[in-house]
């Protein structure tokens, strides 16, 4: 399984930004994709995430501004992002949980900038 994140840029304050992560290779294995995000000087958080079977969670920080979505076979998965604030200001990334795997796969950081 291969990850290709697309999307970020540069947003004001109360934009919207909407990042993808493309799969591709055996996307039958994978059982869920979440978006993370990592701010300069701070850890690698979890933001979002869905199922295979469309379930879904969110960070207490992003709920009911941020949705997670997916096509039928979890080939793409996105991030719509709304009501941006600057401190939603880091590298995003995806990364997918996979079958008989203890191993996340990643994509590769997509930068969002959301300026005040």
């Amino acid at each position: 399984v291969q990850l290709q994140a697309s999307g970020g840029g540069l947003a004001q304050t109360g934009g919207s930004l909407r990042l993808s992560c493309a799969s591709s290779g055996s996307t039958f294995r994978i059982t869920a994709i979440g978006w993370y995000r990592q701010a300069p000087g701070k850890q690698r958080e979890l933001v979002a995430a869905i199922s295979s079977g469309g379930g879904t969670n969110y960070a207490h920080s992003v709920k009911g501004r941020f949705t997670i979505s997916k096509d039928n076979a979890m080939n793409i998965v996105y991030l719509q992002m709304n009501s941006l604030k600057p401190e939603d200001t880091a590298v995003y990334y995806c990364a997918a949980t996979i079958l008989d795997s203890l191993d996340n796969v990643w994509g590769q950081g997509t930068l969002v900038t959301v300026s005040s």
